[in-house]
């Protein structure tokens, strides 16, 4: 059960200069940008206390903030490629004891599986959960959950351009100064392929979307496992063994 004194922050990571599809996440899915059918559904979560997006201060992220400021989105921008650096700014501004860190990359983000692991990482008491450390999920459903104390002493460490660039790496990549834990589906689906990298990808999850018009915020797991096992053709042209071909956004 997650307590009163607990502040759950998730932190979307987004921008329109991805390498593989720049401006994949102001691209519609049923007339929406695919960022905010990922936010309208975040915020089904019940353990979230607030939302916000990190942004970067370069110019070519300018339509997305200007978007999502016109739809009360809040938004903070940073450092292009210090990612880590946007984390900070916003642990030390928001204050909260957890962050949940989410990619713009998933839109097909399942908020019961965000509540799910958030009472998870609270009986835990880890500083670190996620369900890709060892992943039985879809690709494309990551969620990585971080004790805010956590981040903090992470940033004290030397750390590499990568792992300022991925944020959690420096965790992961130090098991033996921070307690971690993953997350397991009851069935591996690793092989699936929900994420959004290529216009491929975006192509099946425009498919699933519509199968749910009217429903994109709601529509759950079970709907999704459901609607595609009876359309067993339908998944993306690109080979789900890309699933470790990116860490960012």
């Amino acid at each position: 059960m997650v307590r009163e004194e607990h502040f759950t922050v998730a932190i979307l990571q987004a921008r329109m200069s991805s390498s593989r599809l720049p401006g994949k996440v102001m691209m519609p899915i049923n007339d929406v940008p695919m960022i905010y059918r990922q936010i309208e559904r975040i915020k089904q979560a019940t353990t979230i206390n607030e939302l916000i997006v990190a942004t970067s201060t370069d110019p070519s992220d300018d339509e997305l903030v200007e978007y999502l400021g016109t739809n009360g989105v809040r938004v903070f921008r940073g450092s292009l490629d210090d990612v880590l650096s946007r984390f900070l700014e916003i642990e030390i501004d928001v204050q909260p004891t957890t962050i949940i860190r989410l990619t713009g990359d998933c839109p097909l983000v399942m908020p019961e599986l965000i509540d799910k692991m958030i009472i998870r990482f609270y009986e835990s008491n880890v500083d670190y959960l996620s369900n890709t450390l060892e992943p039985t999920y879809p690709d494309g459903l990551d969620i990585e959950i971080i004790k805010a104390s956590a981040i903090r002493r992470l940033a004290k460490f030397e750390l590499s351009d990568a792992e300022r660039e991925h944020v959690t790496l420096g965790i992961y990549r130090r098991p033996s100064l921070f307690t971690l834990e993953n997350f397991r589906g009851d069935v591996d689906l690793n092989q699936n392929r929900w994420t959004v990298d290529y216009l491929e990808d975006l192509q099946f999850v425009r498919q699933v979307f519509s199968a749910f018009k009217g429903r994109e915020s709601t529509f759950s797991f079970a709907d999704t496992i459901m609607f595609l096992s009876s359309n067993q053709g339908l998944k993306s042209a690109i080979s789900s063994d890309r699933r470790n071909e990116k860490l960012g956004d």
